[in-house]
This record gives structure tokens, C-alpha cells and sequence, in this order.
């Protein structure tokens, strides 16, 4: 092959390729302008149905004792066969729908073998690849026959991370409750990813119950489930505006219980880091919390695990106290425990907590 020869064969190479980084980059922002004309956008705060259940409900009234439990149930993903890509494991999804049916079956062994009035749960999946288009709140509804609300906190038709993806995603928090609700509510927390991320990310909620009481007061019920891996300036946000709410709910004359995973250590009550590698969750800063309420969980037994690796009883674990309770000082708390459930069937265990609803005259000091 002589010169003229090479050079047009180059030529034509780079033409291809060309051609191909063209093709390429066209089919990318097709792929970027589909998801952005289909992202989900939820409003500020959106009016939720309340799925009526076969279990009979009451009304509450200052002196009624009620249980309480937060469980993130991890998707029926991440039970104690699985890793999690983002805490430096493998895995993307469990290995077969088998393994997420036997996830939920132990979650739901845990939540039928510890009865409660409300039941706050994080990572419920609707319709997502991850869980093989499980519905885990029809499945759990079905098997606890209580009133259930579900907010959404992320839905994509298509998340393109890691290999192989993420896909299809429909997940969100359930509550589960035998109390007569007047109402339930999503209210969006700020995002702190911008475009095109955020359109991949979740978009985290409060789950909001309003609970009217004897007397005038409405007890408000909030499940949460903050953000976990951003710089943490949106885990501080989104916290602040959940600090904003309860005090103004405090301030109406209510009784506030706000509880789930807050992805963020309870003030005295974490694990020693393992590695400074690993994923660090914060702490709850009580500079933030309102006059009134308090802190509400049991550290004697981890909440949370780092998901980097299945689980064994074997080898160094990073285990951390991120789920529990606020509640205001119109709540007597009279037990709360972790349950320590080996974190067979979820990456996390479910804190429980029993508590009094007070006289407003008889205020637990904080």
C-alpha cells in the first residue's frame, strides 16, 4: 500500500469514527431530552389517598398509649445474601425474585411478629427492576389488613448507572396505621442534585398524617426518609425543613411524631469508624432540633449496617445508629428498642417505640 493509499484509508477511518462520536452523541441527548420530558416532578405538597385496610381503627385521646416501629425494608434487595454498589459492594439487584421473596417474607414475619398502632417504611418498591417489579406495598397491605399511605420518592422510567443499570425505578415510604387519619400528605424536600442527575436521583418526601385527637389536638404522624449520598449539604437541608415543620405543628398545639431513616448518626448513640473510606453518615445536630422535642432511639443495637459486603457475623463491620424517632414533649416515651434482627431480611433492623399521649398540662420536660 502506497502513501496515497494510507492516507486515504485514514481518512476514511476518521470519517467513521466521526460518524460514530456524531451518532453517538445524538442518540445521548435524545436519551437526555426523553428523561427530561418524562422526569418525574412532583408538586410541593400533594394530597395522598389513604388505602382503607380490614383492621378496625380509633380515634386517640390524651392518655392513650401507642407502639410505633421504622423499619427500611431496603427494597426487598438488600437482605443478608446482598451488597450494595453504592456502599462499595457488587451487586446492582439480588441475584433472582426468589431472593426478594424470601426478603419480604422476613420482612413481614418481623412486622406481624411485632404488633403496633403505626408502622413508618422506607424503600417500599412499586414497580422497579431492582425488585423484579415487585409490589411491596400491595404485598405488605395485603398481609397486615391496616390503612396504608404511599408518597413516592423516586421514579424513573430509566436510571443508567452503574453496569448493568439501575433501570426502571418506583419506590417510595408506606404508612401503615389502625388510627383514623383525616389526611395524609407528600411534601417535597429540596433536591440537591441539579440537571441531568436529578432526573436519576431520588426526589426525597415526608410522609404526613394528620391523626385528629379528643380534645381538638391532631397528633401528626411523619415518616422520613432523608438523603444519604450527597456532600451533605442536602441531608442538612432537608432536615432543617423537617425541624420547620414539626415546630410549627408543636407551636398549632399538636403532638408530633416524626420517625424513619434520617441517614444520619443520633447524637451519642453511633458505632467507632471502621474505615474513613467507607460512607460516614453525620450526625444529627440538637442545635437544630426545636424547643419541645427530643431525640428518641435505643443505640444498644446497630440500626444499620454498611452493605459493602453480605452480611456474617465474621470480619469487621461498619454498623450504624441512623433510624429512630423524633417526638415532642407532649409524648411520654416509655420504651423504644432496636430489634435485632440480624439484618437477615434488610440491611436495616426496625426500631419500636411505645409511647403516652400527654395532658398538655403535664408536658414531659426534655
Amino acid at each position: 500500500m502506497n502513501m496515497e493509499d494510507r492516507f486515504r484509508l485514514v481518512k476514511k477511518i476518521i470519517k467513521w469514527v466521526l460518524i460514530a462520536v456524531l451518532i453517538i452523541a445524538i442518540v445521548f441527548m435524545a436519551f437526555l431530552g426523553i428523561m427530561t420530558l418524562f422526569e418525574y416532578n412532583p408538586k410541593d405538597a400533594e394530597t395522598l389517598e389513604i388505602m382503607a385496610g380490614d383492621a378496625e381503627t380509633r380515634m386517640v385521646a390524651p392518655g392513650d398509649e401507642l407502639t410505633v416501629m421504622t423499619f427500611n425494608i431496603g427494597y426487598g434487595g438488600l437482605g443478608e445474601t446482598q451488597d450494595f454498589f453504592m456502599d462499595g459492594g457488587d451487586m446492582v439487584q439480588p441475584e433472582s425474585v426468589e431472593d426478594v421473596e424470601r426478603n419480604m417474607e422476613g420482612v413481614t414475619d418481623i412486622i406481624s411478629g411485632n404488633p403496633a398502632d403505626v408502622y413508618f417504611v422506607q424503600e417500599v418498591d412499586r414497580d422497579s427492576k431492582r425488585s423484579f417489579e415487585t409490589d411491596e406495598l400491595l404485598l405488605l397491605y395485603d398481609e397486615m389488613k391496616m390503612d396504608a399511605a404511599f408518597a413516592t420518592n423516586y421514579k424513573s422510567a430509566f436510571v443508567p448507572y452503574p453496569v448493568p443499570p439501575i433501570g426502571k425505578v418506583h419506590s417510595g415510604l408506606a404508612t401503615f396505621s389502625t388510627l383514623e387519619a383525616e389526611r395524609a400528605q407528600r411534601i417535597s424536600l429540596p433536591v440537591p442534585f441539579s440537571w441531568p442527575v436529578r432526573m436519576f436521583n431520588l426526589k426525597r418526601c415526608l410522609l404526613t398524617e394528620r391523626v385528629p385527637m379528643e380534645g381538638g389536638a391532631d397528633l401528626v404522624l411523619i415518616n422520613l426518609h432523608l438523603e444519604a449520598y450527597d456532600d451533605g449539604d442536602g441531608r442538612e437541608e432537608q432536615t432543617r425543613m423537617l425541624m420547620e415543620l414539626i415546630r410549627k405543628e408543636y407551636q398549632d398545639g399538636n403532638y408530633v411524631i416524626a420517625g424513619g431513616d434520617f441517614n444520619q448518626e443520633f447524637p451519642g448513640a453511633g458505632y467507632p469508624v471502621v474505615d474513613e473510606d467507607w460512607w460516614q453518615p453525620g450526625v444529627l445536630d440538637e442545635g437544630l432540633l426545636p424547643e419541645g422535642f427530643r431525640y428518641v432511639t435505643d443505640g444498644s443495637t446497630p440500626t444499620c449496617r454498611l452493605g459493602n459486603e453480605p452480611y456474617t457475623d465474621e470480619g469487621e463491620k461498619q454498623y450504624y445508629v441512623i433510624d429512630g424517632f423524633i417526638v415532642s414533649s407532649n409524648i411520654q416515651v416509655l420504651e423504644v428498642e432496636t430489634l435485632d434482627e440480624g439484618f437477615r431480611s434488610s440491611d436495616h433492623n426496625p426500631v419500636r417505640m411505645t409511647v403516652q399521649l400527654m395532658e398538655q398540662d403535664e408536658e414531659e420536660g426534655n
